[in-house]
């Protein structure tokens, strides 16, 4: 039998591909073999290792040392001075590695709290395209309780009712009770959004590459729980990575008889598809991702009637995102109890968070739902990076809020966030120093809004035309503080009438930004020289104003 002393992790995602990691991989298993240790040291591909851009990532077990940007030129120095001699490679040593199969997650350099890992258990400790490994950490060991314990389809529905678990996509609906309201029918649909279109989010990228067997069983069980026997999983096409370890994911699951008709010689029988997107953010919402599965342009549907009675293809159809639907599993192994305690009464279980901008450690966590906004910038973010101050932090993407320092203890779940007119969304956090600029800030934001609107209702086309309009003239230093009002004013409109999130989305970051900087505003718009243009009374005047 072969013994194995060390593993070392290798860390393969998007970004670490551009960094070289495939060919570190490479120097890795020659050097490994050139030293005679090919029998004692394994070299294993995971997930995303550690922070974002620190290029290559790699972490040696069981000594716990992690090592970052890594090059080809390294890797004799590495093999040599720490897998032979046992000596770590000091001036490449970063943060500790998290330990094995626990959720509680270490504390690194900079970051000084614990995650508190449910989701992203898995991800960065197995190999993802490793079935065998993925079993070994847990996986589907929520489909075999259900099969063996025979717990029913409303069973499995009610845990999740009863676990209190609210949609992860953005709109925090409780999960549970969106599959309760798919209506009777011989044929349902499930499909798992995984566009993920939202600036600064790549959480769901990193599950899907991290760990994509736990999105498929928490697809199966929430198949069989709304009686779905077809899933599909909606992606962008730009995550080629995740889209190919899916893949190789979907054929071990039916090798194995983990998918298809009576799996695992049940009455269970689940179908999984891919179904790649071509990028569009309105694809993001569940009827425009549902028109473009079905060949058509991804534009929204009018509701009612709602997915859960007419959706893909006129049947009733469910849409849960990639961490929501991540969260299943680990609810049916250890029951619902157990999920509330964590995080909060009205908010249980945890969230996983995309940290990005002038901080010091930016990347992926995971962390309880109620951990403040301050702590999760400078407790797990590592404060704000260069020594300088925090300005800003807008959270949930560019369809989010504003966030102050007078609002920085917030508590970040679904109920604490709506006294300050701000949500979850997608799970981006940007955080900004005392140098960035409000207002180029929100330029680009609104200019992401009208360059993704799909032109479908007059609202949202005509509005995001208006809203950027209105901004230039303020970037440009030709505004008046007419336009202040005008920004707030175009953007209700457009969230009271328009067809979708998307033109609906556009108050939120407008109005936050205004409301906490309207100093600075005020510094960039000159003085009207008239009260008729500073406060227009009739359409023909408000419409001179925005053109």
């Amino acid at each position: 039998m072969r013994h194995i002393r060390s593993h070392v992790l290798i860390g393969i995602d998007a970004n670490s591909l551009l960094a070289g990691a495939k060919a570190v991989e490479e120097a890795l298993i020659k050097e490994v073999a050139s030293q005679g240790l090919e029998e004692e040291i394994q070299i294993v591909e995971t997930g995303t290792l550690g922070p974002i851009g620190q290029g290559v990532i790699i972490v040696v077990y069981p000594d716990g040392v992690t090592y970052a940007n890594v090059t080809v030129n390294d890797v004799p120095e590495i093999v040599s001075e720490h897998l032979l001699k046992g000596r770590p490679v000091k001036r490449l040593q970063i943060l500790p590695a998290p330990p094995e199969k626990v959720v509680k997650i270490k504390p690194t350099g900079l970051v000084r709290r614990p995650q508190t890992r449910v989701v992203l258990k898995n991800c960065g400790v197995i190999d993802p395209e490793s079935l065998e490994e993925a079993i070994a950490a847990g996986a589907y060991q929520g489909l075999t309780k259900v099969i063996e314990e025979q717990i029913s389809p409303e069973g499995v529905m009610d845990e999740v009712i009863r676990s209190g678990l609210q949609g992860r996509g953005g709109a925090g609906f409780p999960t549970g009770r969106k599959w309760s309201f798919t209506a009777p029918g011989p044929v349902k649909y499930l499909i798992c959004n995984a566009d993920e279109g939202e600036p600064g989010t790549f959480k769901d990228r990193l599950i899907l590459e991290g760990d994509p067997h736990r999105l498929i069983e928490g697809m199966i069980l929430a198949g069989y729980a709304i009686g779905a026997k077809k899933g599909y999983i909606y992606i962008r096409g730009e995550y080629a990575l995740s889209i190919d370890r899916l893949n190789k994911a979907i054929q071990q699951a039916y090798k194995e008889g983990l998918l298809g008709e009576n799996i695992l010689g049940s009455d269970i029988s689940f179908d999984l598809e891919i179904k790649k997107g071509a990028g569009a953010y309105v694809c993001g919402e569940e009827t425009a991702l549902i028109e473009s599965i079905e060949g058509k342009r991804g534009q929204p549907r009018l509701k009612p009637p709602y997915p859960g009675s007419f959706g893909l293809w006129g049947k009733p159809t469910v849409v849960n995102n990639v961490e929501t639907l991540s969260n299943i599993p680990p609810i049916i192994v250890n029951g619902a109890d157990w999920y509330h305690t964590l995080g909060t009464p009205k908010c249980p279980g945890t969230k996983v968070y995309t940290i990005l901008g002038h901080i010091e450690t930016p990347g992926l966590i995971e962390v309880e739902m109620g951990t403040p906004l301050r702590d999760i910038i400078y407790e797990y973010g590592g404060g704000i990076r260069d020594g300088k101050k925090f300005k800003v932090a807008l959270i949930g993407g560019a369809a989010g809020a504003f966030i102050d320092e007078s609002r920085l203890d917030v508590k970040m779940d679904f109920e604490s966030l709506r006294e300050y007119a701000a949500v979850l969304g997608s799970g981006a956090i940007l955080v900004l120093d005392e140098s960035s600029s409000i207002i180029e800030l929100l330029y680009s934001i609104l200019a992401f809004f009208q360059h993704e609107s799909c032109g479908q209702c007059t609202p949202c086309r005509s509005g995001t035309h208006a809203l950027m309009t209105i901004i230039k003239r303020i970037h440009n230093g030709e505004g008046t503080k007419v336009d202040l009002d005008l920004l707030i004013e175009v953007a209700e409109v457009m969230r009271e009438t328009s067809l979708c999130p998307l033109g609906q989305s556009p108050i939120m970051p407008i109005k936050s930004a205004v409301e906490y900087f309207r100093d600075e505003f005020l510094r960039a718009v000159s003085t009207p020289q008239n009260s008729v243009t500073e406060h227009p009374t009739t359409q023909e005047e408000k419409a001179h104003q925005i053109k």
